[in-house]
């Protein structure tokens, strides 16, 4: 074994030493307990925001007493599915009108006289197009609901820290 290696193990044997007495250093756990004005620890309260949250969205930022985050998460999902609905009106519509026209018949944007306002190849992009805004319109929604069950389970921890100035 050459000097460096028996260094390297004795310095380690060591730190390990200093470590173990780190275990049970806190003799009197009393000091530790959380008492606030709002009440004592209770460890379901972020699971119980988090269940508020999935069922009712915004519901989990009720319960932490965040009243003004609930318009924000209302907005949010109600902005992407608006964008949803919308997507996926015009993409039927403009997929009815590329059937309609592979088919022979005359559809919303071919005039009375024959002429296309939008060329068949200018349906099947708007309708890929539109496919594509409407499905990350769906991602969209999905993640804006995971994010708030989130952040009222991640608030409701955070709440129950005491963030008292005196460190006494």
């Amino acid at each position: 074994m050459s000097k460096t290696n028996f260094i390297f193990v004795i310095f380690f044997i060591f730190c390990s030493i200093y470590c173990y007495s780190q275990k049970n250093s806190i003799k009197d756990k009393s000091l530790f307990k959380f008492n606030s004005s709002e009440g004592v620890y209770n460890p379901l309260s972020p699971s119980k925001a988090a269940f508020y949250s999935a069922i009712f969205p915004g519901g989990g930022q009720i319960y932490n007493k965040k009243y003004w985050k609930v318009p924000i998460v209302w907005a949010a999902l109600g902005t992407s599915t608006y964008l949803y609905l919308d997507n996926n009106t015009q993409y039927k519509r403009y997929r009815n009108a590329y059937k309609l026209r592979k088919n022979g018949y005359q559809d919303e944007f071919t005039l009375d006289d024959g002429t296309e306002i939008i060329s068949l190849t200018g349906l099947e992009r708007a309708q890929k197009t539109l496919r594509g805004n409407r499905d990350l319109s769906i991602m969209s929604t999905l993640l804006i609901y995971v994010l708030q069950i989130l952040e009222a389970s991640v608030n409701a921890h955070l709440l129950q820290f005491d963030a008292n100035d005196d460190i006494t």
